[in-house]
């Protein structure tokens, strides 16, 4: 069992909600746009290598790798033109 918990939702409900996004998007083309956008998943974890293992563990599939950005955080992101796909593990104290 692992000492971390990734904050993950109901997959088929998400990229439904993506096709919808693009869509309406599509069919509205006087409905503005972002210039970039990000979705983000969080890992949740009391101790520093656990969520660097936890975001180490969602981000290999992404084909990249997490970095430590200091004061307990790390990040992993891989961009899709202007859309970002990320993960990042915050300490517990910085939660809410």
């Amino acid at each position: 069992m692992s000492d971390y918990v990734i904050r993950s939702g109901d997959r088929a409900a998400f990229l439904a909600g993506l096709r919808e996004l693009v869509d309406f998007l599509t069919a509205n083309p006087a409905v503005a746009v972002p210039r970039h956008a990000s979705v983000v998943v969080l890992v949740d974890a009391s101790d520093s290598a656990a969520r660097h293992d936890g975001v180490a563990f969602v981000a290999a599939p992404l084909g990249v790798s997490a970095e430590d950005i200091g004061r307990g955080y790390f990040d992993a992101r891989r961009d899709f033109g202007p859309i970002s796909y990320g993960v990042a593990g915050i300490p517990p104290e910085e939660r809410q």
